[in-house]
């Protein structure tokens, strides 16, 4: 059994992910998106779903780079 990195649990059908170089170990999706989701440069939530990089910044959308001076980014639904 391995271990989780984010909360310690030992279990079975833990999973690896594989990201710039390192090999991270997680029991469940919400532990791997605590560690690895980058976090809005603007209101600081996780971003789990596309979000903007602008000038290599990352951003949960356009309305946060916007605010934080990025220009000619826009929002797509």
């Amino acid at each position: 059994m391995a271990r989780c990195e984010v909360c310690g649990n030992e279990y079975g059908m833990t999973f690896e992910v594989h990201a710039q170089g390192a090999v991270h170990v997680f029991d469940c999706f919400s532990c791997a998106i605590h560690r690895m989701a980058p976090i809005c440069e603007h209101c600081r939530c996780q971003i789990i779903g596309q979000g903007v990089e602008a000038a290599g910044r990352w951003f949960c959308g356009a309305h946060c780079a916007r605010a934080e001076g990025q220009t000619g980014i826009v929002g797509r639904v």
